[in-house]
Order: C-alpha cells, then sequence, then structure tokens
C-alpha cells in the first residue's frame, strides 16, 4: 500500500539497499492513491528503474481488478491507474446531476456501466443495504465512492473517497491533492489531512505529517510547509493547522483509519468507534494529546 511505501520512504534509502532486490521482475501498489513522489521512489530506489509498477484500483466488491496497466504493454504514469481492464467500462458522472462527463479530460465520480466478471451480487442477509449503498446513488451504475480524474490521454487517477473531499470557503478540495503537496516536501515522509470545523470558512485544513528521520518538528518547519502547500496549490489549500504525527493511525494491512483522524480535528474523541484492527492502538492517544484542542487548552 503507498502508506508502507511512504513509511519506508521516511526510514532513509539505507533500509531497502541493503537487500538483494535483483530477483524483482514486477512492483505493485494498491488499496489508495499512490503520490507521484511515493511512486518515484518505488520505481527508483526499489525497482532501480527496470521493473513495472502496476497500479490497480478495485475493491473487494468488484472482485478484481477494474483500473489496472498491462505491464510491458500499457506505458504507466506516475500516480494512474491508467485505463480499464478487458471487458470494464468505467464512466466519470457529475456528483450533483448524475450525467455523464464525456470530455476525455474531465473529473466526476467514479462508477461503473454494465456488469462484469466477478462483481459481488448481494450483501449477505441485506440485499436493501446493497442496493442502496452501490446502485441507488446513481440509477443504471454502480457508485465506486470514489473521485476519478480522467486527462487527455484516456488516463485514470484516483483522487481519493468522495467523502474525503472537504468544502473550504466554497472551494471543493481533494484531501488526496493537499497531501500529496505535503509529501512532496523533502523533509515531510508522510501526510494525512481531513476537514476541521471553522468559523469563517465552515471547514478548515487539518493536516497530520511525519517527518523523515532526524528532522526536528519546529514551528519555522510548519510555517515552511504552510507556504510550500500555498505555492504548490493555491492560497486555498494552506492548512489551517499542522500537528505533527510521530506516527498514524493504520490498520494491519497500512490502510490509513481516516475515520479516527476526522474525530480528533473534530475535537469528537469520545466516539472513535471500533480500534480493534488498528496495528498500534497507543498511536491514537499520543495523537489526541498532541491535538490542536489539547495545545490551546
Amino acid at each position: 500500500a503507498p502508506t508502507a511505501l511512504r513509511s519506508l520512504m521516511g526510514q532513509g534509502n539505507e533500509w531497502v539497499e541493503k537487500y538483494d532486490l535483483s530477483s524483482l521482475k514486477l512492483l505493485g501498489t494498491v488499496g489508495e492513491p499512490i503520490n507521484p513522489e511515493a511512486w518515484n521512489w518505488y520505481n527508483e530506489v526499489v525497482g532501480k528503474g527496470k521493473c513495472p509498477i502496476v497500479d490497480t484500483w478495485w475493491q473487494t466488491e468488484t472482485g478484481g481488478h477494474l483500473l489496472t496497466p498491462l505491464p510491458g504493454a500499457i506505458p504507466t504514469k506516475p500516480g494512474s491507474a491508467t485505463k480499464p481492464f478487458f471487458g470494464v467500462q468505467p464512466v466519470l458522472l457529475d456528483a450533483t446531476t448524475g450525467e455523464e462527463l464525456h470530455e476525455t479530460a474531465t473529473e466526476g465520480v467514479l462508477c461503473i456501466k454494465d456488469s462484469w466478471p466477478g462483481q459481488m451480487r448481494t450483501v449477505w442477509g441485506d440485499h436493501e443495504r446493497f442496493q442502496e449503498t452501490y446502485f441507488q446513488q446513481y440509477k443504471g451504475y454502480y457508485f465506486s465512492g470514489d473521485g476519478c480524474r480522467r486527462d487527455e490521454d484516456g488516463y485514470y487517477w484516483i483522487t481519493g473517497r468522495v467523502d474525503d473531499v472537504i468544502n473550504v470557503s466554497g472551494h471543493r478540495m481533494g484531501t488526496a491533492e493537499v497531501e500529496s503537496a505535503l509529501v512532496a516536501h523533502a523533509k515531510v515522509a508522510e501526510a494525512a489531512v481531513v476537514g476541521m470545523p471553522h468559523e469563517l470558512k465552515g471547514q478548515g485544513i487539518y493536516a497530520y505529517v511525519t517527518l523523515m528521520n532526524d528532522v526536528e518538528p519546529t514551528d519555522e518547519l510548519r510555517a515552511e510547509l504552510e507556504k510550500w502547500v500555498r505555492t504548490e496549490i493555491g492560497p486555498i489549500a494552506k492548512p489551517d493547522f499542522i500537528q505533527w504525527a510521530p506516527g498514524l493511525p493504520k490498520t494491519r494491512s497500512g490502510k490509513i483509519m481516516r475515520r479516527i483522524l476526522r474525530k480528533i480535528a473534530e475535537n469528537d474523541t469520545g466516539s472513535l468507534g471500533d480500534t480493534s484492527t488498528l496495528a498500534e492502538p497507543a498511536v491514537v492517544d499520543e495523537l489526541i494529546s498532541n491535538s490542536l484542542y489539547q495545545k490551546s487548552a
């Protein structure tokens, strides 16, 4: 998973270079969008520029890969899941109207048109929930819950879950975009961004940042990162608060549990929900104790 790759990046190249990787022929990444910086590191440091990277998009519900490069046949782009697998018909829909967006270069909600082999057929004991979750939002389409951008070459770029979009002063923004800007900074190993309540803007930007080994967290670095994001994306994307995070709450498979990060950013730590799948539960207590609300108490 990209989260695991960014964790390795934060430890320095020597952790990878001390092993014999000559037997590697193919590299894979899955589970969440991978930022170009992590993709390039994976390609150059782990794959030595010789191993195709198969960056796939799929879900447990889909039963297999729906967007995937074919190694050696489809040129790859850092951060893109490239193109649909045989027989799969992805479409991008306008989130408000549900209309198909036919322009080649566009952005919308990723849905699948028509059936494909291996897709789930129901939820055991609750078929109504199955229909409501996947087929009611946009009639006639499978609703993936992911946002996506399609470029001028017809390549698909997953932008994150549609519920990971924040509305800052009326501007809708994907958190993945801000995260990618943060991890592009040489001193940042990982970043996770969520929305936070803001009196003037409606929602503000709350960023959890894990620094590279041997980098000290300082107020000067925090200001530097805020300026960095402002330059990379624009003033609207500047984080309202950056919290230093020695670790992020991850499942045993390496996925960041964003629900917990949202609760901390909203100062709603009394209802974190089930945390039994966390690899390191102690990380949550540390994040709570160092949150914006504890700092200002």
